[in-house]
C-alpha cells in the first residue's frame, strides 16, 4: 500500500447526493459516530461552489473524527480541499497521473467493475484499494455493471492491496460480501436513509467482528 494508514475494513460510507447541505452535514456528523472506514464524498452535480463548500466541510468534520476522507471522481477537488484521497472510475483520468500528483500520503482508490485484471493493473500504478460491483441493484446506479462475490474472492487472491464492494448493500446482504473477502462495504442508502444513523453505521463494523478473510497472495 502506498499510504501509511490504519488497515481498511469495515463500512465505506459514500454521501448521497442531496441537494440540502445542511442535511447532509448533520447526517454525516451522526453516521461518523458509528465510526466508519472512509468516508467517500460523492456529488454529481455541476456547481463547483456547492461542491468546494460541501467537500471542505465534510473533510473537517472527517478529520475531527478520526477518520479517512476521499472524494469521488475530482482530483482536483482532493487535492483543494486536502481530502485524504480520491477515488477514480474509468473514466476519470490516468491513474498514473493521479498517484504522482496524490503524492504516497494520499489514497488513490479504483472502481473495478467486475475486472479482476483492472484490478491487477491498478495496484500496479498505485491504487490503495480497489473496489467492485453493484454486486445488487442499486438506487445510486441502476445501470450499473453486476458483479458477484466469486469476484471478490478472485480479486483477494490476485490482489494485495484491501478490496471493496459497492452497489445496493444492506446489513441484510452483506455477510456473505465479507466472507466472500471484501475488506469494504460501500453504503449510501441503507445508513443515511436509516433512522438511527449512527447505530447504522457501527452495526456494519461489527460485521466484521471475529471474520476471518480469506487469506491474501
Amino acid at each position: 500500500m502506498s499510504v501509511a494508514t490504519p488497515p481498511m475494513r469495515g463500512l465505506y460510507l459514500v454521501t448521497p447526493d442531496w441537494d440540502d447541505s445542511a442535511r447532509l452535514f448533520s447526517a454525516v456528523d451522526a453516521a461518523l459516530a458509528g465510526q466508519p472506514a472512509l468516508l467517500q464524498y460523492r456529488n454529481k452535480s455541476t456547481d463547483a461552489a456547492r461542491r468546494l463548500n460541501e467537500a471542505s466541510r465534510l473533510a473537517a468534520l472527517c478529520r475531527r473524527a478520526g477518520v479517512p476522507f476521499i472524494v469521488n471522481d475530482d482530483l482536483e477537488l482532493a487535492l483543494r480541499v486536502e481530502a485524504d484521497g480520491v477515488h477514480l472510475g474509468r473514466d476519470d483520468g490516468a491513474l498514473e497521473r493521479a498517484r504522482e500528483r496524490l503524492g504516497a500520503d494520499r489514497m488513490l482508490g479504483v472502481t473495478c467493475y467486475n475486472d479482476v485484471a483492472r484490478a491487477e493493473a491498478a495496484e500496479v500504478l498505485g491504487a490503495d484499494y480497489v473496489a467492485f460491483g453493484a454486486m445488487f441493484p442499486s438506487p445510486s446506479k441502476p445501470q450499473a455493471v453486476v458483479a458477484t462475490p466469486a469476484v471478490l474472492s478472485l480479486a483477494r487472491q490476485r490482489c494485495a492491496v484491501p478490496v471493496a464492494a459497492i452497489g445496493g448493500i444492506t446489513l441484510e446482504n452483506a455477510a456473505p460480501l465479507v466472507a466472500a473477502g471484501a475488506d469494504l462495504l460501500a453504503v449510501i442508502s441503507d445508513v443515511f436513509m436509516a433512522a438511527d444513523v449512527a447505530a447504522r453505521a457501527a452495526a456494519y463494523g461489527a460485521l466484521f467482528d471475529g471474520a476471518t478473510p480469506p487469506a491474501r497472495p
